[in-house]
């Protein structure tokens, strides 16, 4: 009005109709202009698949967009509503895809459903496995991508089946989010309820007092229910700017640290540039979000170079893990949480997965807290696995110095169907172990067209892993509880009942929790071998409420074990606008006698600004710096003052090339390093991953012999069973064809790396023969099969 005056309403009547329209052609318009998924549609992933549906898909959208835009028009200029559905069948016709799972190679295209999919899964010694819901009894139930259980004690699970993403001429995207109840206690779901609906790709979701989030593309957002239905009936964007560049990518896995701020994972290949009230937070590659909704404050908590993300979990101290995914390793994330420089990775410390235990790619991950399960695996994690190796590990996580060590347990959960894919764990209110099932005949963002026919669309289970010779925990009350109910609830040994119990303290008035936080604690039994874990408790519940507790902080801050002097300083890292002295408490955690709790101080430093974080940093390096906090350390101080951690060079030896063959050699190395080609599945040292089914590069007449079947290999992809130096690989990942990603002297310079490297000595394979081999299998599609190849070169004796 202020530019063009204000005139009256020509079509007032029409006003609700146009709307609609608009809100329609908006949706449709954005989802070409930012499509999702784009690094397969325009990016680097294009190859092999995109040419044979993304370019006729785009075209179809800006078809079915101008139609909703003459749809605009009509409803303005006559009111009446155009009939898009009728319109939509005049714009192109999308070819179809053909799929590149060979049956013949991988296993036969079929689902098993009930007890003929339950005898298929197998667990340790002692424990049993049932099947809680599935898609057969709830049709919703397909693709479920995370999962959690709210103060109730119900089950919610988010679902996917839009995923990759919305192809054009489909119905619009109806992901949901559920709510299971088990009402008669005979261990099986019986009722659904439909918190939310019509989303797109929800690769995460928490629940807090005030609602729940959930990924929505390029946007953070909240839903809520405002009349106590059990079903969202708002529904705000918090936060926008997020890449979904690759929607596998984008912000997942969410959980809450002690303080209710919810953790994210994000993915390679992403650029996020997110306007906050505190300044515009900016991402490059893969690393991890914090974002505390009291504060309204999103912070890039770790920028890293790993790939693709998909587990968080905090111990009972407060320490977070996080699994890498694409590849098989596990790290402690604090040491990598030191402010990040724009464009750069931080340090990301050391994997804690045993050697002949590592499988990928991972998803989910748990801690053991219940007393249902056996003494002996408290205090161990839980990590999924979804190739190769289908189901659940157990490892320890034991303090080692500053840092952790870990080792193999068991295989608590091992599946012998091809199409179980656990994907999320957690522990109910009764004890018991919950897990779903992402259910697919296709594993693979980048392996399979994005509309191969077989990406299945329907299934999805969720499983109860119970130990019967054990009681069940009896649930605690939790939502309506007392606020001194809920502050006993802090004793209990269960990890996931203090968490939900947090989130309903967060949930109350600060006004009648801080004072009983201070009646509670004051009546604790000193003698309690878990008397300092109790008020870590109760002064995180004083954060949760945005009002830290700090007499509370300074008595933890002294306390005996240092865990918890760890777990306060953490504290004091994230209330400065209410800790007035925390630069000085900060120098105090610096001097500590153990690392750990120097860490804390040395990465906290890093956040506070060069004049309050350097002195810090400087009576830090007075003590001693172990192999965990070096790292950090150095960066700190480097970002601190404006600078970037200097790389070390990697003198490459021992290869005995010149020239031509020495320049492939390097920028082979390099090929084969990129997230998603040869070190992902192969590994940085070339041995693979046996376990996850992902054969080895060292010492096999697959790279050191035939230079044209190697080739091949490489332009076309591979799959299917193979045998290598006696062990069996059942290739169900297939190699991925890289003729469309690489050129002729890529492929060169990457095959000359792998053949001499890893104690390899083969002769350098040069472009020209590339280039040869890519003319004379210009008409192969499709992967090849071990059997094809070995049948037109037959391996090496």
């Amino acid at each position: 009005d202020e530019i063009f005056g204000k005139a009256p309403a020509k079509a007032e009547a029409n006003r609700t109709l146009v709307h609609t329209a608009v809100l329609e052609k908006n949706w449709m318009w954005l989802n070409d202009y930012k499509i999702p998924n784009g690094v397969h549609v325009y990016g680097r992933r294009f190859d092999p698949f995109g040419p044979a549906n993304y370019p006729a898909e785009i075209e179809k959208i800006r078809q079915m967009t101008a139609i909703r835009d003459s749809a605009i028009w009509l409803a303005a200029s006559e009111g009446k509503k155009m009939d898009v559905a009728t319109a939509d069948k005049t714009t192109r016709t999308l070819p179809p895809v053909t799929t590149n799972f060979n049956p013949k190679e991988n296993g036969a295209l079929t689902y098993l459903y009930g007890n003929e999919a339950l005898s298929k899964l197998h667990t340790a010694p002692g424990y049993k496995i049932e099947m809680f819901a599935s898609e057969e009894t709830f049709p919703d139930m397909a693709n479920p991508t995370q999962m959690t259980f709210d103060n109730k004690g119900r089950l919610w699970v988010i679902t996917m089946p839009s995923y990759p993403h919305y192809k054009p001429g489909d119905t619009r995207p109806d992901d949901k989010l559920l709510i299971l109840e088990d009402t008669n206690n005979d261990g099986k779901a019986d009722k659904q309820t439909i918190f939310a609906r019509g989303l797109h790709v929800p690769v995460g979701f928490e629940i807090t007092p005030e609602g729940v989030y959930i990924s929505q593309g390029t946007n953070l957002k909240l839903y809520t229910d405002t009349n106590g239905d059990d079903q969202a009936d708002k529904v705000e964007i918090i936060l926008s700017g997020f890449d979904d560049h690759d929607t596998h990518h984008e912000i997942s896995a969410y959980v809450a640290d002690p303080s209710g701020a919810i953790y994210m994972g994000e993915g390679v290949f992403l650029h996020t540039n997110v306007e906050t009230a505190y300044g515009t937070v900016r991402a490059t590659n893969g690393g991890f979000y914090r974002y505390a909704p009291q504060l309204h404050k999103l912070e890039r908590t770790a920028q890293l170079a790993i790939p693709n993300p998909w587990g968080i979990a905090f111990d009972e101290w407060g320490q977070p893990i996080f699994a890498e995914t694409s590849s098989p390793d596990v790290r402690w994330m604090m040491p990598g949480t030191v402010l990040s420089r724009y464009g750069e990775s931080s340090d990301k410390s050391f994997q804690l997965i045993e050697e002949n235990q590592r499988v990928r790619p991972t998803s989910g991950l748990e801690f053991v807290a219940s007393r249902h399960f056996p003494d002996n695996v408290q205090g161990t994690f839980l990590i999924n696995n979804t190739i190769g190796f289908l189901g659940m590990k157990m490892h320890t996580l034991v303090d080692d110095g500053t840092g952790y060590k870990s080792n193999f347990v068991l295989d608590l959960v091992k599946g012998d169907d091809r199409n179980f894919r656990p994907v999320d764990m957690e522990f109910a209110p009764d004890g018991s172990l919950y897990f779903i099932d992402w259910h697919n005949i296709l594993i693979g963002h980048m392996q399979h067209n994005a509309r191969d026919p077989l990406r299945d669309h329907v299934h999805g289970r969720v499983y109860r892993v119970t130990y019967p010779s054990r009681p069940l925990v009896t649930p605690a009350k939790v939502a309506g509880a007392s606020v001194e109910q809920l502050l006993d609830n802090l004793k209990l040994p269960e990890y996931r009942t203090r968490y939900r119990t947090q989130r309903e303290l967060r949930g109350r008035k600060a006004s009648d929790v801080l004072p009983a936080i201070t009646k509670w604690v004051a009546s604790l039994d000193k003698t309690d071998p878990r008397y300092e874990h109790h008020k870590l408790e109760a002064l995180w519940a004083s954060w949760g409420l945005n009002r830290v507790d700090q007499t509370l902080l300074r008595d933890l801050l002294n306390a005996k074990d240092f865990r918890a002097r760890a777990a306060a300083v953490r504290v004091v890292r994230y209330t400065g606008h209410q800790v007035k002295d925390q630069a000085g408490l900060l120098t105090q955690a610096a001097r500590d006698e153990n690392g750990r709790v120097r860490l804390e101080a040395i990465v906290a430093a890093s956040w506070i600004g060069k004049e309050k974080g350097l002195p810090v940093l400087a009576i830090a390096k007075t003590m001693p710096l172990d192999k965990w906090m070096q790292p950090a350390f150095e960066t700190a101080e480097a970002h601190l003052n404006g600078e970037s951690v200097r790389k070390k060079q990697e003198k490459i030896v021992g290869t005995g090339l010149k020239g031509e063959e020495l320049a492939l050699f390097t920028k082979g190395k390099e090929i084969y390093s990129r997230d998603g080609y040869c070190a992902t599945c192969h590994q940085p040292d070339g041995k693979g991953l046996s376990a996850s089914q992902f054969p080895p590069l060292t010492g096999t007449q697959w790279v050191l012999g035939s230079e044209d079947r190697l080739i091949k290999v490489v332009l076309k992809g591979m799959m299917g069973p193979m045998t290598i130096q006696g062990k069996t690989y059942s290739g169900q990942a297939p190699m991925t064809p890289f003729g469309g990603l690489l050129n002729d002297n890529e492929v060169a310079a990457v095959l000359t790396y792998v053949r001499k490297s890893f104690g390899n000595a083969a002769p350098a394979i040069l472009p020209a023969k590339v280039k040869q081999v890519r003319d004379a299998t210009a008409k192969q599609t499709g992967f090849y099969t071990p059997e094809q190849l070995l049948k037109q070169h037959p391996m090496e004796k």
